[in-house]
């Protein structure tokens, strides 16, 4: 019912910036939010930023306030990750996700996924 799509994963080295999109189609008008998870290899997925689809609101794990911003694009029904100052921690798959209720910022709240676009840092 709603199709994800993730870009803009890259190589970088520490201390730069990488802009992550999402665009969404399908029955996007019945997502309560979208948001953004990542993988590092062995670890378990974590949410690293959500948005209210209505709203605008948003949500951040501790560990990159201040350096990541997520927006989005109503016209374009997109959802964009900012990452600034990266480290090498941030390295990971990054997953796009949209969930259609309200619900925790965990993987299990979230209904649609895309197939994720891969982020590495290196020192």
């Amino acid at each position: 019912q709603v199709q994800l799509e993730e870009s803009g994963g890259g190589l970088v080295q520490a201390g730069g910036s990488l802009r992550l999109s999402c665009a969404a189609s399908g029955r996007t008008f019945s997502s309560y939010a979208m948001g953004w998870f990542r993988q590092a290899p062995g670890k378990e997925r974590e949410f690293v930023a959500a948005i209210s689809w209505r709203s605008g609101r948003t949500y951040y794990t501790d560990s990159v306030k201040g350096r990541f911003t997520i927006f989005r694009d109503d016209a374009k029904n997109t959802v964009y990750l900012q990452m600034n100052s990266l480290k090498p921690e941030d390295t990971g798959v990054y997953y796009c996700a949209a969930a259609n209720r309200l619900g925790l910022l965990r993987p299990s709240s979230f209904d649609y996924w895309g197939q994720g676009t891969q982020v590495t840092v290196s020192s």
